[in-house]
């Protein structure tokens, strides 16, 4: 059985990294696109600077910029994403293009619960903290 190919609207990976940035924002919805087209900023272009110069086996590029959406000219760079905490090491892969890099590098724990706590119920109210 052959490897499925990925495509993002119909065209492959090769095709999407041969497009201008003007071509390639008609592909993406709505709100990517106006971002795109208004251009980018500061942070955005030497991030994406300092991506152009990155070479597997290096360590990842970190940045603060989770508003960053994915072009399909970072695939396979490695990228460290900071979530107010901690650098979330991000491999970029196709599937990502047209998100956002503060989607892979999530700011809140999820909630794990557990049994009540001392003091939660009838039974644990005398029971000292100790």
């Amino acid at each position: 059985m052959a490897k499925k190919v990925f495509k993002y609207r119909g065209k492959t990976l090769e095709e999407l990294q041969k497009m201008s940035l003007e071509e390639f924002a008609k592909l993406v919805p709505a709100r990517e696109r106006r971002t795109l087209l208004r251009g980018f900023t500061e942070q955005e272009k030497k991030l994406l600077k300092k991506l152009r110069a990155w070479k597997p086996g290096q360590k990842p590029v970190r940045t603060h910029v989770r508003e960053m959406i994915i072009l399909p000219e970072m695939v396979g760079k490695e990228v460290a994403v900071y979530n107010g905490k901690d650098w979330n090491v991000v491999r970029i892969k196709p599937e990502m293009i047209a998100m956002r890099l503060g989607d892979f590098s999530l700011t809140r724990k999820p909630v794990k619960h557990s049994g009540p706590g001392i003091g939660a119920t009838r039974s644990t109210k005398f029971i000292s903290a100790k």
